[in-house]
């Protein structure tokens, strides 16, 4: 049974005078003056309805501490293994017990129980408590947007057919190993991606008829894979995983399904596909096409945050698709007073967010100066601020600049289950759930 925090502190504790070492103690002693924080996360760590034998394994406090150092050093499950065996100060701030030296494979299994959703409270609960005490200051906020890109190459219809062939051709070949099932299938990966390839060198004129010949042979491995599915649904397998099997074919079958539609459409009949039903990705089907203005196409998702004058995030929206600006305004403000309860005294945000609406209806609910970086036709007197004003908030507003270089592109985990998105308390960064807005 997983115990929640560590019984008794070791007397061999202790970390290195490098200024980073000092930064990871005094984080350590932030998080022991909050204890409350190891109760939100022990929900998604201990399951109350074992009993309470055998090995406790890591504690929660190892856990979510575990979860804070590989996200602020931004390193693999593999590289965080190595640096809890090798360093004393990692180990003294995880608070791991001599005799543990956790693999990848159970820092990766254990820290991945956390829920987005428990992180978000654990941020919230700490917004609260630090604006109380005057720590976190609304005086002044900065909002803008950003681009966070999911792990893919530029896509290519071909080239996710492709995968498609790859994937459902591989999953049919385990079955044996997985159900129990063999099931009987002509491989077509290697002429996939053969065709693939000349897709992507071929001149426009010849490409139709190679798409025409791809998609055949995709229709041909879907025909295999609904056959498969139908054997084993007949055999009745039941093992767990049987049924997880089951899950990943009818997932990755449907997406091609949804692939083979769209290139159907784009390149044989020439129609125009929106991009909110384009599928970029089979591994980061969530991925969405963002367009900026008139800058390159960029794959991944839109984030909208705000900070205050110390640099610290207080609120982060994932959003759906690519919506404007303009239109994340409010809801931005509306998630500062839902929780934080708060609203800031003078706000200022990229051109994008400009409009006299978003103008007025921030003044209406109580904010001083509403400042836009440009003014498109928007008075001083209107936003609340004199000249002079508006060039200091302008130039603070500069500053999150910073902010939005600070977020890398995604690792090959997926999007779905996290994004990196900076704790505007301890200044780790902790995982958010895509598509979760207003955080």
């Amino acid at each position: 049974m997983r115990e929640t925090r560590t019984a008794q502190r070791s007397i061999f504790e202790m970390y290195s005078e490098h200024d980073f070492a000092v930064q990871l103690k005094q984080l350590a002693d932030l998080l022991d003056r909050h204890p409350e924080i190891l109760s939100l996360i022990k929900k998604d760590l201990v399951n109350t309805s074992l009993k309470t034998v055998g090995r406790t394994g890591l504690t929660v406090e190892n856990v979510f501490r575990c979860l804070l150092l590989k996200q602020h050093l931004g390193v693999s499950y593999e590289r965080l293994a190595f640096h809890l065996s090798d360093s004393m100060s990692y180990r003294s701030f995880t608070r791991l017990a001599p005799n543990l030296s956790p693999k990848k494979s159970c820092l990766q299994s254990t820290i991945r129980q956390i829920k987005p959703e428990t992180l978000e409270a654990v941020h919230n609960m700490l917004a609260a408590d630090w604006l109380g005490k005057s720590k976190l200051s609304l005086a002044q906020l900065r909002i803008d947007s950003t681009v966070v890109k999911s792990n893919i190459a530029p896509p290519t219809d071909s080239q996710i057919l492709n995968d498609g062939v790859r994937v459902l051709s591989r999953l049919l070949a385990r079955s044996r190993e997985v159900t129990g099932i063999k099931l009987r299938f002509v491989d077509q990966r290697k002429v996939s991606k053969s065709l693939a390839f000349q897709i992507f060198n071929a001149k426009n004129a010849r490409k139709s008829v190679l798409y025409l010949d791809l998609l055949k042979l995709v229709r041909i491995v879907l025909k295999q894979i609904e056959r498969g599915l139908l054997q084993v649904s007949t055999a009745g397998i039941c093992t767990a995983s049987g049924q997880k099997w089951v899950k990943e074919v009818e997932h990755y079958r449907d997406l091609v399904v949804a692939v083979v539609d769209q290139t159907v459409r784009r390149v044989i009949n020439g129609e125009t596909v929106s991009s909110s039903e384009k599928i970029v990705s089979l591994f980061e089907s969530h991925t969405d096409i963002i367009i900026k203005g008139f800058r390159d196409v960029q794959y991944g998702h839109k984030i909208n945050l705000s900070t205050e004058k110390h640099g610290l995030i207080t609120c982060l929206s994932i959003e759906d698709g690519n919506p404007s600006d303009r239109e994340r305004f409010l809801p931005m403000l509306q998630a500062h007073q839902k929780i934080l309860n708060k609203l800031p005294q003078s706000v200022v945000c990229d051109g994008g967010y400009a409009s006299k609406d978003n103008v007025a209806n921030g003044r209406a609910m109580g904010i001083q100066r509403v400042v836009f970086h440009k003014r498109v036709g928007i008075s001083y007197l209107a936003m609340g601020v004199k000249k002079k004003t508006f060039g200091r908030l302008r130039n603070f507003r500069a500053g999150i600049k910073a902010n939005c270089s600070g977020f890398p592109d995604e690792s090959n985990q997926s999007v779905i289950r996290k994004l990196g998105a900076r704790c505007p308390i301890i200044g780790q960064k902790l995982a958010k759930p895509a598509h979760f807005n207003n955080l």
